[in-house]
């Protein structure tokens, strides 16, 4: 019997492998879009379930079958646009240019979170007084945990890019939702692809065989088992960093590509009977992603516009959707 192989699990992409700084993870790229539009948006894991849809995808063997397809649901409460952020370029790239906050803001929320005070007309003469030297502009939104079930009440300002052909229609753009809150359903659509960001479910301190996939010894290597075999040859005389070791497992911040997302439903629609464990119930607008998403239930995950595009976009035929209680019999 010839030797067992197999790939290399624990990719050398993604290092360090430290706890993330924080549970709002942060979208560094956002894709290009002509359309004036908003190209992201954020929500809260409440738990899974599972729905019957007609199979759409091109060459499946079950193309035009009703199948069972895993879900995750995410409240996504709808977003209070709070201001706008100009951003001028030098030789290092995008850097701010001027920051404009609306006027209807509560004192309570704009406190908590330190907003720095400011005249929005003055800003906004300001900002469009430069406009030669502004680059990209982008929105500044404000969530709304306080709206879900789960207790947490402060807020997060989340940076969301917008599209458009030139800096001067993102700006137009903008001023026209400044103040005003903005729906899931008024950024994305039904059968639509996205990228999700998020913080992955935190596993602590983990050995070697958890945490990077490595053989079990056997029973008569130096009497123990979960235990990496070499920490490397003679020369160079030193442990490489790509040598499994024991260390933090999860909290890491992670991207998934293109999530499809099957519905948008009504707090009403995806319920099931007690509500989700450790979570409570939906009561807000929700979107139904197909497959898992990273982190554990309450959890902010952020959504992002597609950047690989993977196809047209169309509208799934949901036949079911799962309500069962999730409490366990």
């Amino acid at each position: 019997m010839g030797k067992i192989r197999k790939p290399r699990s624990g990719s050398r992409a993604f290092r360090p492998r430290k706890r993330a700084s924080n549970q709002n993870a942060r979208i560094t790229s956002w894709p290009k879009s002509e359309e004036a539009r908003l190209l992201g948006f954020a929500g809260y894991k409440a738990g899974m379930t599972h729905i019957m849809m007609v199979d759409d995808y091109e060459g499946s063997p079950t193309k035009g079958h009703e199948i069972s397809v895993p879900v995750t649901v995410l409240e996504t409460p709808s977003l209070f646009v709070l201001g706008l952020r100009a951003y001028s370029s030098d030789a290092c790239g995008l850097k701010t240019f001027s920051d404009v906050y609306a006027n209807n803001i509560d004192k309570k929320i704009s406190d908590s979170i330190h907003l720095k005070k400011n005249n929005f007309d003055d800003a906004m003469k300001k900002v469009e007084g430069n406009a030669d030297s502004v680059k990209d502009v982008r929105v500044l939104a404000l969530t709304a945990p306080g709206k879900t079930g789960f207790g947490r009440k402060k807020p997060n300002v989340m940076e969301i890019a917008i599209g458009g052909k030139t800096p001067k229609d993102k700006l137009e753009f903008c001023k026209s939702l400044i103040g005003r809150e903005v729906k899931f359903s008024d950024v994305f659509s039904e059968g639509e692809y996205v990228d999700a960001i998020s913080i992955t479910k935190g596993k602590g301190w983990q050995g070697a065989v958890k945490r990077f996939g490595v053989h079990l010894q056997r029973r008569k290597a130096t009497g123990r088992r979960r235990h990496v075999g070499t920490l490397g040859p003679w020369h160079p005389a030193r442990v490489m960093y790509t040598t499994p070791m024991a260390g933090q497992t999860g909290y890491h911040k992670r991207t998934e590509l293109n999530k499809r997302i099957l519905k948008i439903a009504g707090k009403d629609d995806a319920n099931p009977k007690g509500g989700f464990p450790q979570y409570g119930v939906v009561k807000n607008e929700c979107a139904l992603i197909k497959g898992s998403l990273g982190g554990p239930c309450k959890r902010m995950i952020k959504l992002r516009k597609s950047w690989r595009e993977s196809g047209k976009a169309t509208k799934p035929e949901i036949k079911y959707i799962s309500k069962e209680s999730k409490q366990g019999s």
